[in-house]
């Protein structure tokens, strides 16, 4: 009944009953058609969905442990020496004791035995050297630096500059900030219009100007944090004294950090020396090297204001050492300020040299010897060598110090001492390039990063019409990057404050045989080439001007034989109308003295 239908059901347990009997008959089968194969599922299990979640992240740290001498009974004082004594002398007499050492003694004269005839650390096939043509490039990913300023605030910073610790233990340092002066504000702006005035807190946009030094072997949390009075653009060890380094500021300061003394807080370095704002640059600082000296205390810093400086460290607070401008004095003769974005220094190529990558896409060459002609400045290619944007990295080769590449547009482009044009330039690539280095230990290798979150990598050993590989590292903009001295890590950063570690194949990290060799050839090779063709470009410039000087010398003299022609005919019509006026003359007066 309908008043029954919904109740609950109430099982019971009965006899069974057979409710019909149908026998197997084919009077039917001609109305159906089988069907092969018959597949039928039964299951009582109910269907389940599979998800994923992402858990929180587990910040792990190294801790220490001491050690420290046990096994004394507690009647045994340790710190008296009298006591100790005793009590060793009372174990040594133990017939157990004597009987273990006896053991033993065995042992350890058998492991010395076998040290003395088989030397465990013998490095064996020494002079063989491995051939890695046959590997295709490749690289894999390791560790992943974060910010950690990203976990109390929302705003972004980008990892500007990168450098590994001389000694090469390991460690990496990566100064933070934000490159484009309207971000901050934004990111405000941004947040006061999203969230209500009640839940926004003022320490979440706060922008942090800590930098960080991370090791690699705990990429979880940094080993120190270098505290700044502004965001460091960039950051570097001092290789003489690796305890030491050396940043330039967002507002233009220089920042000296000593890690040996003592902090405040542990695991953070405040500035030991910091220069004065009045003295200092008007611009973001946006690279600083350590130049040579006895004391290996000074260093250069060269900004966006066009100024290059060198510094004490030792009394920042005075002062810059010495300051040159740098300029473009045009045929104009107008005086352009340049302003500066990346530098080069490599004491190997002279103590004296500098190079300096500007915002016109021109290089500058320093030489502190020439001070006396243009304060030694030295402008390469202003035509079609230039970039056509920024020049974000610049940097000599680590083996032929001649020669150095620059970073800058859609391209990368090798450029030597001897000449003012490029020697060799890369294909224009479809994503505008942010920063570039050469490999430590590979002369013809450099690797250039990319505004798509890529990075490629150039083996001019192989080939110079396109990378040998590509590697994507995410779809943000990578910012910087920097090699290890073993060649095989590289560290690469990005707009979001993201440091990634990549290892590189041996292919790509260990040099071939005559690879140096062969390099060098290619680099002098194209350098004669864009020498004979300056020569041939200038010989038919000079011919052109002395055919213009030929043609212009031959209008002169037309000019002067037609002008000759026009003053001939101009005399002859003159002279004409005077004959004609004396006759006329003439025949009057005959007329009246006839008359007469």
């Amino acid at each position: 009944m309908r008043s029954e239908f919904g109740r609950q059901v109430q099982f019971s347990n009965g006899e069974t009953q057979i409710l019909d009997s149908i026998l197997c008959s084919n009077t039917n089968d001609g109305k159906y058609r089988q069907r092969n194969p018959v597949v039928t599922c039964v299951d009582t299990t109910p269907h389940m969905s599979e998800a994923e979640i992402n858990t929180e992240r587990i910040h792990t740290k190294h801790a220490s442990m001491r050690h420290s001498e046990g096994g004394w009974p507690k009647d045994v004082d340790v710190t008296e020496q009298g006591d100790a004594q005793r009590f060793r002398k009372k174990v040594e007499k133990d017939p157990n004791y004597q009987s273990a050492i006896a053991s033993l003694g065995a042992i350890v004269t058998r492991c010395m035995l076998q040290n003395n005839t088989v030397n465990a650390y013998e490095e064996l096939f020494r002079n063989n050297e491995t051939d890695h043509k046959s590997e295709p490039p490749s690289a894999k990913g390791l560790a992943v630096f974060r910010d950690p300023c990203r976990l109390t605030s929302s705003i972004e910073r980008s990892a500007t500059s990168i450098h590994w610790h001389p000694d090469g233990n390991g460690k990496v340092a990566v100064s933070y900030s934000i490159a484009i002066f309207q971000d901050e504000r934004l990111m405000r702006k941004q947040k006061k219009d999203t969230a209500s005035s009640e839940s926004l807190n003022e320490e979440n946009v706060t922008l942090s100007t800590s930098s960080y030094i991370w090791d690699v072997n705990n990429p979880n949390a940094p080993e120190i944090e270098l505290i700044s009075p502004s965001p460091l653009c960039c950051l570097r060890y001092n290789s003489k004294s690796t305890d030491t380094l050396v940043g330039g500021c967002y507002n233009g300061l220089i920042v000296y950090y000593d890690l040996r003394k003592p902090n405040a807080a542990p695991g953070k370095c405040m500035p030991a020396v910091t220069s004065l704002i009045e003295h200092s640059h008007h611009d973001p600082v946006y690279d600083v090297f350590w130049i040579s000296s006895k004391a290996g205390y000074h260093c250069a810093s060269i900004s966006t204001d066009g100024r290059m400086m060198w510094w004490d460290t030792r009394a920042l607070e005075q002062g810059p050492t010495d300051v040159i401008q740098v300029r473009d004095n045009n045929k104009e003769n107008k005086s352009i300020v340049l302003g500066g974005c990346s530098m080069e220094y490599s004491s190997e190529a002279g103590p004296t040299k500098y190079l300096v990558g500007t915002e016109q896409g021109q290089v500058a060459s320093i030489n502190l010897r020439n001070r006396k002609m243009n304060d030694g400045l030295f402008l390469f290619d202003n035509g079609a060598g230039r970039h056509h944007g920024p020049i974000h990295s610049i940097q000599r080769n680590p083996i032929h110090t001649k020669f150095f590449m620059t970073v800058g547009d859609w391209t990368a482009r090798i450029w030597t001492e001897d000449i003012k044009m490029p020697i060799l330039c890369t294909k224009y690539h479809s994503s505008y390039l942010t920063s570039g280095c050469w490999s430590t230990t590979r002369p013809g290798v450099f690797f250039v990063t990319r505004k798509d979150g890529s990075v490629d990598v150039w083996d001019y050993f192989y080939k110079q019409n396109e990378a040998v590989y590509s590697h994507k590292i995410g779809d943000v903009p990578l910012s910087s990057i920097a090699v290890h001295s073993g060649g095989k890590l590289l560290a690469i950063g990005d707009v979001n404050g993201t440091v990634s570690l990549i290892e590189l194949c041996d292919s790509l990290a260990m040099p071939q045989s005559k690879e140096k060799k062969m390099v060098s050839e290619i680099f002098e090779r194209e350098t004669k080439r864009e020498k004979n063709l300056d020569a041939r470009e200038k010989e038919l410039r000079r011919a052109r001007a002395q055919q213009q000087e030929r043609m212009k010398n031959d209008d002169l003299s037309k000019l002067e034989h037609k002008s000759e022609q026009i003053i001939q005919e101009m005399l002859k019509k003159i002279d004409a109308e005077f004959q004609a006026l004396t006759s006329s003359k003439d025949e009057a007066c005959d007329d009246g003295s006839s008359k007469l």
